[in-house]
């Protein structure tokens, strides 16, 4: 019986994926488009767990001549043994292992305080020093620059040269091996996005566009670089005079189907472990992205769907990229939203799409200063998926809707507490008092007014509704609140049950009809439900006296509130 492979959860570096034989997504073609497009720096942008990370380390392994510490050179084409770019031809297997690569993340310097990031830059610029250390053997090196290699080891070095560290680095490899070099630089933008919100922003630019110039840019000894991260961040220059840069956003259909899953992809993992009867499920929840022309499966969530349905930790699919992606800017989206943009938001979650100026260098600093900023942040970063564009007035427009259900429950679930937090702030003593006393109108205008200042879900508009008037009356002090429990014949909407007994128990029937005409004549309905499924039974079981019964109709922000006492 063949084995199954394990699924890989969280494996980021490739020579752990196929040493511990991890089922794995062939993506080594990815090699042949790089060597094929020539570009000296290719920046690609991806949401956040779409596989940049691995698929860095696989370039790593594929062209890095890798000296041991014992001096021999590592054979690392056993990990590319039935590859997909083993078949490519030698034009592109005769780069296998050729080259000295530096390697390095920048993820590490997502921390508190400016110091703490930069020093965290700095251990990592060592590492890398130190994985290289055997240049310092042989001739290779001047004494002065043995001398400036062992500083930055014992951090010891001046500022200025960890600015310079990776150009530097550069050239004692290139004099090494006699061959120029190639740079892997991951999550470059995290510094970046972490510094803005935590208040050091100036100062990470500062020293990024130093570390970038002179590693990208004035850097003789470059073979390539390829560089991975969320957003192409060009305005605070770190870019600057860099002609040779080839930005591959999730716009360009160049390197497409590299970074998530296509269909094909999916039906073969999905095949394997003995589920594809959850391909439709599958795609509802994950599908949907689209790079370029090129429709992919968001591939983190994928494999833990997989993992839970085969472990059989889960009958049911569930929100994985939301425990792993920063939410902070729906959020803010959703806090900071007018009215134009809750109407725009409440059409997306409709299923609806809304079109907006597309503009691909966008600055952390930028993000907050317009709604349309916000919006293309949420693009970039796997929130929404373009359906359709267009070119008008020199600018680019895209239809944006959500891409999937999995995306959808992060913004029900943002806008849910939202309401909730919002509600807190609001005094509903009069609706309260409406409630309780009979007063309809009162009610129906409490209602219709949070009903417009608020975010709805019209496409589960029922259970929107429902939720929606629990949460106004969460306040309302020494009553139970119950919902959807069995009563008489039937289960009633929401009971409101007071402790003291000489109070009214009120009993409230919800509908929603599509047209406003019909609303009044569906309260009436509503109360007609409550008496011909004897709702009220079971407190008059439990001797209630005073009973007020109400029919409530809802039409997208509007209501009608009627009573029977």
């Amino acid at each position: 019986m063949q084995r199954i492979k394990p699924i890989p959860i969280g494996i980021e570096f490739y020579k752990q994926m196929i040493d511990n034989e991890y089922y794995y997504v062939d993506k080594t073609l990815l090699i042949k488009d790089i060597l094929e497009q020539g570009s000296a720096v290719t920046l690609f942008t991806r949401p956040r767990r779409f596989g940049k990370t691995l698929t860095q380390s696989m370039l790593k392994t594929f062209f890095e001549k890798e000296i041991l510490p014992d001096g021999t050179v590592m054979d690392n084409s056993i990990y590319f043994q039935g590859k997909k770019i083993m078949e490519a031809g030698e034009e592109y297997t005769k780069h296998m292992g050729q080259y000295p690569v530096i390697f390095l993340s920048l993820k590490a310097a997502k921390q508190p305080t400016y110091e703490v990031a930069y020093q965290n830059l700095i251990n990592d610029i060592r590492k890398e020093y130190i994985r290289h250390r055997y240049v310092l053997k042989g001739e290779s090196l001047l004494p002065i620059q043995k001398n400036y290699y062992n500083s930055v080891i014992e951090d010891k070095a001046k500022p200025s040269l960890y600015a310079t560290a990776i150009q530097f680095l550069s050239e004692c490899l290139e004099s090494y091996h006699k061959q120029k070099v190639i740079i892997l630089l991951d999550e470059y933008d995290v510094p970046l996005e972490n510094a803005y919100f935590s208040g050091f922003y100036d100062e990470m630019v500062s020293f990024i566009r130093s570390f970038f110039e002179s590693a990208l840019k004035t850097n003789e000894s470059l073979k390539l670089a390829v560089v991975t991260g969320c957003l192409r961040i060009s305005r605070e220059s770190i870019f600057t005079g860099l002609n040779n840069l080839d930005v591959v956003s999730v716009l360009n259909e160049d390197y497409a189907e590299y970074f998530g899953f296509t269909q094909n992809e999916v039906n073969s993992l999905l095949e394997t472990y003995g589920i594809i009867d959850k391909r439709d499920e599958v795609k509802a929840w994950y599908d949907g992205y689209l790079f370029g022309k090129t429709e992919v499966y968001n591939p983190w969530s994928l494999i833990n769907y997989v993992k839970d349905i085969t472990h059989e930790n889960t009958e049911f699919p569930k929100p994985y990229w939301s425990n792993t992606s920063s939410n902070s800017i729906v959020r803010e989206l959703i806090n900071t939203a007018d009215n134009v943009t809750k109407q725009e938001i409440e059409k997306l979650i409709s299923g609806g799409t809304i079109e907006k100026p597309i503009h691909e260098d966008i600055t952390y600093a930028d993000i907050y200063k317009s709604q349309d900023n916000l919006w293309n942040f949420l693009f970039f970063t796997g929130y929404l998926k373009a359906v359709d564009k267009s070119f008008a007035q020199r600018k680019i427009y895209l239809s944006m809707t959500i891409p999937n259900e999995e995306i959808l429950y992060i913004y029900e679930n943002i806008i849910q507490e939202w309401f909730d937090n919002k509600i807190k702030t609001v005094d509903f003593s009069e609706l309260y008092r409406a409630v309780i006393n009979g007063n309809i109108k009162v009610f129906e205008d409490c209602l219709k007014e949070q009903l417009y200042e608020s975010i709805s879900f019209m496409d589960s508009a029922e259970n929107f509704y429902h939720g929606f008037l629990l949460g106004l009356l969460g306040g309302l002090q020494r009553y139970e609140k119950l919902s959807n429990r069995e009563s008489g014949e039937g289960r009633y909407d929401i009971v409101l049950k007071p402790y003291d007994e000489k109070q009214p128990a009120i009993i409230l029937e919800l509908k929603r009809v599509q047209k406003f005409t019909e609303m009044e004549d569906m309260c009436y309905k509503a109360l007609q439900q409550i008496n011909d499924k004897r709702y009220d039974k079971s407190l008059l079981d439990e001797g209630y006296t005073i009973i007020k019964k109400y029919g409530i109709c809802f039409c997208k922000k509007s209501c009608i509130v009627k009573i029977q006492e």
